[in-house]
């Protein structure tokens, strides 16, 4: 089988990307600034015995990405789709450009579409499928300077519970993962220990590969009878 994972480079993509190629499946890592990560990623699985390629597009244009996906669809579309793409640019809403709030949604909102539309209908004559959106605590919780991100978040989960509803007759689920704090660059740059004990229950930031266990889980067998949900993964908060 065949994963393809947009945004396979980020620390919680890579970690996906792993646990997929650990499990077995082909990994197909998009990127789009990070072609040069996406390729050393494919790389390192490929010395480690594991099977993977790279897919360098932009998902916030529809018609390349569809041009992109053409070669991918040569081999039958791939049976795991994780649209993990998404940016935010904080900001507060007053403060706002019409640039930055349509720049997030098109990520994150408009990215899922511009990638699980075209191989919709040909995964759907398969007869199986797991498709795996990744949203956040935000869309939840809602977070001061993330107006956009959380609306892209909270429609991505709009659209899961729709889609799921489409197309659950035809043996495909479709689930969203919610990380609260997720070890990474960007939050220990914002965030030290004690702001992360005093938020999160657990009183630590998650794991990437904690992430990428539940995706794994998602994407297996075992989890047929799941779709329509969203899973939180916070450590309590929420």
């Amino acid at each position: 089988m065949r994963a393809l994972v947009t945004g396979g480079t980020s620390p919680i993509g890579a970690a996906i990307c792993r646990r997929l190629a650990q499990d077995g499946l082909h990994v197909i890592i998009h990127a789009c600034a990070s072609a040069n990560k996406a390729d050393n990623l494919a790389k390192e699985l490929c010395a480690n015995g594991k099977s993977a390629e790279t897919l360098i597009c932009d998902l916030s244009d529809i018609g390349a990405t569809r041009n992109a996906l053409a070669p991918v669809l040569e081999g039958g579309a791939p049976q795991v789709i994780v649209h993990n793409a998404g940016t935010h640019d904080d900001v507060t809403m007053a403060g706002m450009s019409a640039e930055q709030w349509f720049g997030v949604l098109s990520v994150s909102l408009d990215g899922f579409f511009a990638v699980v539309q075209p191989l919709l209908l040909p995964l759907t004559r398969t007869r199986y499928g797991r498709i795996i959106a990744l949203s956040s605590i935000t869309a939840r919780l809602g977070n001061r300077g993330q107006v956009a991100y959380g609306a892209a978040k909270a429609g991505l989960e709009g659209a899961v519970r729709s889609l799921a509803r489409e197309v659950a007759g035809r043996g495909i689920t479709v689930n969203a993962v919610a990380p609260g704090v997720i070890d990474s660059p960007a939050i220990a740059a914002v965030m030290d220990t004690a702001q992360i004990n005093a938020i999160v229950p657990a009183k630590r930031a998650g794991q990437p590969e904690e992430v990428a266990a539940l995706v794994s889980f998602l994407a297996s067998d075992q989890a047929g009878y799941i779709t329509g949900q969203t899973i939180g993964i916070n450590g309590g908060m929420a």
